[in-house]
């Protein structure tokens, strides 16, 4: 009665899910088009019709091409649940491998190979016919192939050894495993903000010191006058792979550094560019990136916590689809990662808030340390340049946009300016 029933919730929550998206997503296919004809009254005289076109017809190509994914992946996860599929797998892969760690594992990996494979083709056709069309894309195929064979072996050498633990945990230490699981990944995650920038990270790009002397000396001088210290300012050869441009700090404690992609310096003037990092830095001296660290560490022992409730729970497995003869820790990982998204996706506002909030704080600090017209004619050229909507749906956007919409936050820089 119990699996029947949480078949049911998950069905339902699932039909809601897919049509809450679907909708949001027409919604803003069609008011996106409905301004496709005239530039924002804000932006008429700093963005040409041409390029506020461009990134229309650009954002409902996406748009579009996220709902044939969409559409995709949804039958791919019920395969997986409902039709047998993981079922299938299950019982494939246990004369194989055997009992213990070693069919576990490879059970996750078993799963992780057929969904990266599925989702190859739209991978592919997003990064050589999308973004190609739109002259985004700097990529060769055998560049494309190489980062991907990198990923899959970064990905096995740093999450094999993770999985073994996490399982072991959940195999060996009792109804507390979560605790200390959620210990461990909180380690993992904290060592991976200090890994990142200096292993991970130039394995995929090159990052040379910033060698222009006078862009040198005045970000300097702007982390001095906040009070930011960096192991350095690099410059990423981000224009090998996309012609979108960003800048952004990473690392952690004594780690931080500072880079910026080789496309938005060659955008951008240099108090411009100076703008831009005041708002990062802004992140950091608002502490939003202790505070979201602190969030994700909170949400995560929630999750793991209600894991290690339905992990014992046969009508959880039966009710997605899998005898309880096939429960395992394994499958039980694999089914919650499945299913987490479809009951939490109508929570995304919650996320949006918190963060638009920290765009504006962080907005407002740059335009203290900097001249806020210079994060404004930044901002104009890099949504120009990155054809990014200056026209989004507002519901869809509060689902989907961790940033505020480009004219809310516009009118706030200008507000700040006067």
């Amino acid at each position: 009665m119990y699996s029947l029933a949480f078949s049911v919730l998950f069905v339902g929550f699932f039909l809601l899910t897919l049509m809450l998206r679907f909708w949001l997503a027409n919604r803003h296919v069609r008011h996106v088009l409905a301004h496709r004809a005239q530039v924002p009254a804000e932006f008429a005289s700093s963005i040409p019709l041409a390029a506020h076109q461009k990134a229309a017809d650009y954002t409902v190509a996406k748009t579009k091409l996220g709902l044939v994914s969409l559409l995709f992946s949804s039958a791919v996860l019920i395969g997986f649940t409902l039709m047998g599929g993981l079922q299938w797998l299950a019982v494939t892969l246990a004369p194989i491998s055997g009992p213990g760690m070693t069919y576990q594992i490879s059970l996750l990996v078993a799963f992780a190979a057929i969904s990266g494979l599925l989702d190859l083709p739209f991978d592919y056709y997003r990064q050589f016919v999308l973004e190609q069309r739109f002259g985004f894309n700097k990529m060769t195929c055998k560049l494309w192939l190489a980062d991907m064979a990198k990923g899959v072996l970064i990905g096995a050498a740093i999450g094999l050894p993770l999985i073994w633990i996490v399982l072991t945990l959940m195999e060996k230490t009792g109804a507390l495993w979560w605790l200390y699981a959620w210990l461990v990944w909180s380690g993992f995650q904290l060592l991976m903000m200090v890994l990142f920038p200096t292993v991970i990270a130039p394995l995929f790009n090159k990052f040379t010191p910033l060698a222009d002397d006078s862009l040198k000396s005045r970000i300097e001088g702007l982390m001095q006058r906040v009070g930011f210290a960096s192991k350095g300012l690099f410059v990423m050869d981000g224009s090998k792979r996309s012609a979108h441009g960003n800048a952004y700090f990473s690392g952690f404690g004594a780690n931080k550094r500072i880079v910026f992609f080789d496309t938005l310096l060659a955008r951008l003037a240099p108090q411009e560019i100076e703008a831009v990092l005041a708002h990062e830095l802004g992140h950091f001296k608002l502490k939003h990136i202790i505070k979201r660290i602190a969030v994700m560490f909170a949400v995560s022992l929630g999750f793991l916590a209600l894991l290690g409730y339905l992990r014992t729970q046969t009508w959880f497995y039966q009710g997605l689809g899998v005898d309880p003869l096939f429960a395992s820790d394994a499958m039980a990982l694999i089914l919650f990662m499945l299913v987490l998204p479809i009951f939490t996706f109508a929570l995304s506002p919650l996320t949006s808030i918190t963060s638009r909030k920290h765009e504006f704080e962080a907005d407002a600090f740059a335009a203290t340390h900097t001249d806020a017209r210079d994060l404004v004619s930044a901002l104009v050229k890099m949504y120009e340049d990155n054809a990014s909507t200056l026209t989004p749906d507002p519901l869809h956007s509060a689902f989907y946009d961790s940033h505020p919409p480009a004219t809310v936050r516009i009118r706030h820089l200008n507000l700040a300016a006067q």
